[in-house]
C-alpha cells in the first residue's frame, strides 16, 4: 500500500513517495510548485507525457511529479546579470 495524502481537492489523493522523490530533484518548493502547475496545464492541453502513465486515469499532477522524479523534466533557472557600476 502506498502512503497517500488526501487533499481537499475533490477527495483526490497524492502519492507522498512520489512527491518526496520529486522534492529530492527540485528542493525548492516554490520552483517545484511552478514546474508541476505549468506541466499540468500543458498536459491538460493534450501535450504528450514524457513518461508512460501508470493507468489511463492517472491524475495529471501525478504524471508531472513522476516526470520530475524520474529526471525527465528539469528546470533551467536563468539569473539576470548584475549591472556593473
Amino acid at each position: 500500500m502506498r502512503p497517500v495524502l488526501i487533499s481537499a481537492n475533490k477527495g483526490k489523493t497524492l502519492n507522498i513517495e512520489l512527491l518526496n522523490r520529486a522534492k529530492e530533484r527540485v528542493p525548492s518548493i516554490p520552483v517545484l510548485v511552478n514546474m508541476v502547475s505549468k506541466r499540468v496545464r500543458q498536459l491538460n492541453q493534450d501535450f504528450r507525457p514524457y513518461v508512460k502513465p501508470e493507468s489511463p486515469n492517472e491524475d495529471k499532477m501525478e504524471t508531472a511529479l513522476r516526470e520530475i522524479a524520474e529526471g525527465v523534466l528539469i528546470a533551467e533557472i536563468e539569473f539576470a546579470p548584475t549591472p556593473e557600476t
